[in-house]
């Protein structure tokens, strides 16, 4: 299996004593556990630092409650199921991660609990030339730099609600990946963050895909990042694309997967023209790449 299953219960207070019927089984990059009619699936089954977790429940009656390490699982409908969508943050340690969810079916309470073993992101060092004004910017630029921060936590604060996407997450745009998820960036010798998103070779005019349905909640010129819009999917997932040379869409579009959303350029902080795909949850920034593989069924 991909992850350790280290541990795994059900107990209901009716038949505490009772032998449970219980199997699991590894899918792909993911766990399985199943109970009759309940079944638990969390994607990926090793995650890495950084990346985003699924955890999907079917059979139970009503909302499931839940907790990964430390962090509050918000369990959302869909269709005949449950589902919860995590980012885990890029410094956690690399140590078995336990996961607990409690549900109720027609008949009982019942406890899960399962670990999952969390591996090296192998994060790498990236050494970077740009203008001065981006390492030591001005009054005027530091101002600009806080508006710009005032914006981006107003777009990433819509309420919770469930997904506004059906399908898989789709690459906004093909071509080589130049800097991937986590690079520690150096700008001219001096370390001054980590990279995250995944930077996305092309040409100025290449164009730009949403990468899947959502809700446009940003397009604003932005000091570091550029012409910037950012797109909300729902269950606190967000989607963002920097560094644009123009903008086609506007706030409050509803988008659907594929449909171009701007042209590549090298607006902002950058060494060149490309597209940076960044991608956010409950906070946190995850790796897309990541998002990419999970199967929101």
């Amino acid at each position: 299996m991909t992850a350790a299953l280290l541990a795994f219960c059900l107990a209901a207070a009716a038949d505490a004593g009772a032998q449970a019927d219980a199997g699991s089984a590894d899918a792909g990059d993911s766990v399985v556990v199943m109970r009759g009619a309940v079944r638990v699936r969390v994607q990926p089954g090793a995650p890495k630092p950084g990346d985003p977790v699924l955890i999907t429940v079917y059979g139970a009656k009503e909302v499931p409650v839940g907790e990964l390490g430390s962090w509050h699982l918000n369990f959302l409908p869909f269709r005949g199921g449950h589902q919860a969508l995590i980012g885990l943050p890029t410094d956690l340690k690399l140590v078995p991660l336990k996961l607990e969810v409690q549900l109720k079916t027609d008949a009982k309470e019942e406890d899960y609990a399962l670990t999952l073993d969390i591996v090296d992101p192998q994060f790498r060092k990236d050494e970077l030339r740009v203008a001065g004004k981006y390492t030591s910017p001005s009054r005027a630029q530091k101002k600009w730099m806080a508006e710009d921060q005032r914006e981006f936590n107003a777009a990433f604060g819509q309420p919770l609600e469930a997904r506004l996407f059906e399908k898989a997450f789709e690459w906004p745009k093909l071509g080589r990946t130049a800097a991937p998820y986590g690079d520690r960036r150096m700008f001219n010798g001096k370390l001054q963050s980590q990279h995250y998103g995944v930077d996305i070779d092309g040409q100025i005019g290449d164009p730009a895909f949403a990468a899947n349905d959502g809700t446009v909640v940003m397009v604003r010129e932005c000091f570091g990042s550029g012409n910037t819009v950012l797109i909300h999917h729902g269950a606190g997932l967000y989607t963002a694309y920097f560094h644009l040379s123009r903008f086609d869409v506007k706030v409050g579009d509803k988008v659907k997967q594929g449909q171009r959303v701007g042209l590549v350029g090298k607006t902002g902080r950058v060494t060149g023209p490309h597209l940076h795909w960044g991608v956010k949850i409950d906070g946190r920034w995850v790796d897309g790449t990541t998002l990419l593989k999970l199967d929101f069924e």
